[in-house]
C-alpha cells in the first residue's frame, strides 16, 4: 500500500444522512510512505443550527460558539486532500458528507479516490469480535484518548492503518480503492416515480367478456383519442396498475388498431393477453370490481407459509435455473408457472458438527464445477468455505492447477496447511465457530432485530448487487422496490460499496412500504463475456450471524444469492445460489420490473 498518496479523515456530525445533516468537525492528516504523519489539519465547523446528538460527540452550541462555516476552511481542506486517496473508517460516511459540505460551499473537492478501512479489515477478517475502530485500536496496541473527538480518531485510525497494512501485506490483499468521482450509469434506469403505487393485489389476466378488477395490470399502445396522461389517471384512479410495458402478467392491452404492428400489440398476441379498443376500455372502466388491498392476505393463502425463493416468474423460469448444492452441479427445470411451493422446515438449517468444523478453507484450481463441489463438502462437514486469502483461512485444498495461483505461494509462506482433495474423505476435529454457516438452500431464523446488512464478496472480476422487494405474489409492486446500481437506496433498502469487490444490501425490516414481505437479493454481471464460473464463488455475511458461501455454474450471467423473508411473526434469511444464463433486465422483468 502506498501510504505516501493517503489522506486520513474524520468527520463529526448534527446526524447520518449529508443531505440533510452537516459538519461539525473535521480532520485530516497527511502520511508518508513510511506511515509517519508529516501533516495534520483540524477545524470546528459552524453547522449553522442544532448540533445534533451532544452526547455522543460532546460538541455544544457553547464550543461550537465562533467557529467557521465549512466555506471559510474549504479551500484550506481542498488542499491537503489534493491529489491523495480520501481513508476513512467507513469512508462512504465520510467522503459523503465532506462531498456535501464542499458542494454548498461552492468549492470542488479534489479527491478522486477512496479506501476505507473498515472494509480493509473485514477483507483481512481479524480475529476480533467486530471491526470497530476502537476494536482494531485495542487489537493493534494503539491508544485512543477521546473517541468520536475527529483529531484524536485520526491518530488512532493511522495506528490501525498501519497495523492494516502489515497484515494485508503478510495475505497478499489489495487495498479496497474505490473512484468516487460521479459514475455514467451502466445499467438502464428503470422508470422510478412515473405511476403511483397501486393499493391492489394482482388478481389475474381479464377474461373475455368478463369486468375489470382493481389490481388488473394495464398496458396501452397507439394512439388514443383522450390525451393518453388522462386516459392513464382514469385507469389509475379506478384502481388499476397502468405499466409501459407488456409481460406474461398484463391484463389487457388498450389498443385502437387490432393489426398494430407495436412491440406491445406483438407480445400481447404472443402471449394470448386480452386486447381492447379504447371505447370498450372506457365502459369497462365504468364497472371496476373491487380487488384486494396488498394489506390482505390472499384467500388459501397463509402468512404462515415458508416459500422458497420466488424467481422470475415470466420469462426467465422457463429457462435453465442452474445452481450447486450437495457436492453436484445441478440443473433445475422450473416450467413456467411452476408453484414454488411451501419448504416447511425441511431446508432449516441445524447445526452442524463435522469433521472440518471450525474450519475455514480456500479452495484453488480445479475445474469450477470440482471446486465447487469440494465447497459443497466442506459445508456438509461442518466446515465453512472461504473465496478469498484471509487471517481466518485455516487450510488450503490445492486441486489441479491450483499450484499456479499465486494465494497458495502465500498461504505456504504463512504455514497454512495446503491439501488435496482428500481433505473432504479424511479430516480431524476442531473448535466450534461462532457463526452459522448455511449451505445451498438452508434458511434460519433471524434474531429479533430490525437492521441487517447482507454483504456480498468475491475474488475477481465486475459484479453488482441487487435487490427485490416482493410482496405476497412475489412480485414488486412499484419500480422504487427494485434496488440497484442507478437506485441505491429505497425505503427499507440501502445498497451500499466499500471495495471494488465487495458490496451489500442494508436492511430496515421496519421501514419497510406495508405488503412487502420478502427481499430477494441477486448478484448480477455487467461485462460481456463474463459469468459466474469465472467469478467463482461468491461469499455472504450477514452481520456476523450467519454465512454461506454460493457457487453458480458455469455460463450464469444472474445469481440469486438470499432472501429475507417473513414466516409468520418472524423474518428468516435463506441462502439460495440459483443461478440464470440470462442478464438483468430479463431477471428485473421476471419479478415485474421494466429497464429501459
Amino acid at each position: 500500500m502506498e501510504l505516501g498518496s493517503y489522506a486520513l479523515v474524520d468527520v463529526e456530525t448534527t446526524g447520518l444522512r449529508p443531505g440533510q445533516h452537516r459538519v461539525l468537525s473535521v480532520a485530516a492528516l497527511l502520511l508518508d510512505d513510511a506511515g509517519a504523519v508529516v501533516r495534520e489539519f483540524h477545524t470546528l465547523v459552524d453547522p449553522g443550527g442544532d448540533p445534533g446528538p451532544v452526547h455522543i460527540h460532546g460538541l455544544t452550541r457553547e464550543i461550537l460558539c465562533g467557529a467557521p462555516e465549512f466555506g471559510r476552511v474549504a479551500g484550506e481542506l481542498a488542499g491537503v486532500l489534493n491529489g491523495r486517496v480520501l481513508v476513512a473508517h467507513n469512508a462512504r460516511f465520510d467522503h459523503g458528507f465532506l462531498a456535501a459540505e464542499f458542494r454548498r460551499a461552492g468549492v470542488r473537492m479534489p479527491v478522486r479516490s477512496r479506501m476505507c478501512t473498515l472494509a480493509l479489515a473485514r477483507r483481512i477478517a481479524l480475529p476480533t469480535v467486530d471491526f470497530k475502530l476502537a476494536t482494531l485500536a485495542a487489537h493493534y496496541g494503539v491508544v485512543q484518548r477521546r473517541a468520536h473527538d475527529a483529531l484524536d480518531d485520526t491518530r488512532v485510525l493511522a495506528g490501525v492503518l498501519r497495523g492494516l497494512a502489515g497484515d494485508a501485506a503478510r495475505l497478499g490483499i489489495a487495498a479496497p480503492v474505490l473512484d468516487c468521482v460521479d459514475e455514467p450509469a451502466r445499467w438502464p434506469r428503470s422508470r422510478v416515480g412515473a405511476k403511483p403505487v397501486c393499493e391492489y393485489r394482482y388478481p389475474g389476466k381479464l377474461l373475455a367478456g368478463e369486468p375489470l378488477v382493481q389490481g388488473m395490470k394495464v398496458a396501452i399502445t397507439g394512439d388514443t383519442a383522450l390525451e393518453r396522461e388522462v386516459l392513464v389517471a382514469r385507469a389509475e384512479a379506478a384502481g388499476l396498475d397502468v405499466t409501459g410495458a407488456v409481460s406474461g402478467r398484463t391484463s389487457v392491452l388498450v389498443c385502437n388498431d387490432p393489426g398494430s404492428g407495436s412491440a406491445k400489440a406483438r407480445r400481447a398476441r404472443e402471449l394470448g393477453t386480452v386486447v381492447v379498443r379504447e371505447g370498450e376500455f372506457l365502459r369497462l372502466l365504468g364497472d371496476v370490481r373491487a380487488g384486494k388491498a396488498l394489506g390482505a392476505v390472499p384467500a388459501g393463502a397463509s402468512q404462515d407459509q415458508d416459500a422458497g425463493a420466488g424467481g422470475p416468474l415470466d420469462g426467465v423460469r422457463a429457462g435453465r435455473a442452474v445452481g450447486v448444492g450437495h457436492g453436484a452441479v445441478g440443473v433445475q427445470e422450473k416450467p413456467a408457472g411452476a408453484p414454488q411451493g411451501d419448504r416447511g422446515a425441511r431446508d432449516t438449517v441445524t447445526e452442524t458438527r463435522g469433521p472440518l468444523t471450525g474450519r475455514r478453507i480456500l479452495v484453488l484450481g480445479g475445474t469450477h464445477a470440482e471446486a465447487a463441489r469440494i465447497r459443497a463438502a466442506i459445508t456438509t462437514l461442518g466446515g465453512s468455505a472461504a473465496a478469498n486469502l484471509s487471517a481466518r483461512v485455516t487450510d488450503v485444498v490445492a486441486l489441479t492447477g491450483g499450484r499456479a495461483d499465486q494465494r497458495l505461494a502465500r498461504a505456504q509462506k504463512l504455514g497454512l496447511p495446503i491439501h488435496g482433495p482428500e481433505l473432504v474423505q479424511h479430516s480431524t476435529p476442531t473448535a466450534v465457530g461462532g457463526t452459522t454457516t448455511l449451505a445451498r438452500g438452508q434458511a434460519v431464523d433471524l434474531p429479533d432485530q430490525s437492521r441487517w446488512t447482507i454483504r456480498a464478496a468475491w475474488h475477481t472480476h465486475t459484479v453488482d448487487l441487487v435487490a427485490f422487494l416482493l410482496d405476497d405474489t412475489e412480485m414488486v409492486t412499484a419500480d422504487a422496490d427494485f434496488v440497484f446500481y442507478n437506485q441505491p437506496e429505497t425505503q427499507g433498502a440501502t445498497l451500499t460499496r466499500d471495495g471494488p469487490a465487495e458490496q451489500a444490501v442494508e436492511l430496515d425490516l421496519t421501514a419497510l412500504r406495508p405488503g412487502r414481505t420478502r427481499i430477494v437479493i441477486a448478484a448480477a454481471l455487467e461485462q460481456p463475456g463474463i459469468t459466474f464460473g469465472d467469478v467463482g464463488p461468491v461469499e455472504l455475511d450477514i452481520d456476523g450471524f450467519a454465512q454461506a458461501t454460493l457457487d453458480a455454474a458455469t455460463e450464469e450471467r444472474t445469481l440469486l444469492l438470499a432472501e429475507v423473508y417473513r414466516r409468520g411473526e418472524r423474518w428468516r434469511l435463506r441462502a439460495i445460489g440459483q443461478g440464470y444464463p440470462t442478464g438483468l433486465a430479463e431477471l428485473a422483468a421476471g419479478y415485474g420490473v421494466e429497464l429501459g
